[in-house]
């Protein structure tokens, strides 16, 4: 895949893929699916500075898995993968 460094507070994501069987038993085609909101990060910005000058920590690192906001950040497609670059905001929490 090609190489991205995203800017600022942002973070390079890859959606991970959705269950393709409902609940019930259902295997949904691919235009009845939502869209995933777990991802993978690939990549972090170059980070930035508060009001006062300090530097501002990422609180996600490379290979974590995330839950991201719906329709939040940029799609882009990179070498036929389809990836996101979101802002850290949009990052709900880290899954473990």
């Amino acid at each position: 895949m090609a190489n991205i460094k995203p800017l600022g507070q942002r973070v390079l994501v890859k959606r991970l893929e959705a269950d393709a069987i409902s609940a019930g038993g259902i295997v949904l085609p691919d235009t009845a699916k939502e869209k995933p909101q777990e991802a993978e990060v690939l990549s972090l910005g170059t980070g930035g500075t508060d009001e006062n000058g300090k530097d501002i920590v990422f609180s996600v690192k490379v290979g974590d898995k995330v839950l991201i906001s719906k329709y939040g950040g940029t799609e882009v497609k990179l070498d036929g993968d389809e990836v996101l670059i979101i802002s850290e905001s949009d990052i709900l929490g880290i899954v473990g």
